[in-house]
């Protein structure tokens, strides 16, 4: 069993939870919880690699992420 590691993004709406994988194109899932959303983007990667896989696609890793807030001030 191949291992991969990728980095994901959670953010809270106003519906509950969304989730995105930024190595993978159109790879996403929302939760009403965090938990579900987790559960739910695994669910999605896993799924986004098999199909890479047999169609011999590559497979981009994670290499290095930050993830933080920044605030700015619009006049």
């Amino acid at each position: 069993m191949r291992r991969y590691r990728f980095s994901v993004v959670v953010e809270r709406d106003s519906d509950g939870f969304f989730a995105y994988c930024p190595q993978l194109q159109g790879c996403y899932a929302d939760g009403e919880t965090e938990d579900e959303v987790l559960a739910n983007i695994e669910d999605a990667i896993r799924l986004h690699v098999e199909d890479r896989l047999a169609t011999g696609e590559e497979i981009p890793q994670a290499e290095h992420f930050t993830g933080t807030n920044v605030e700015v001030a619009v006049e």
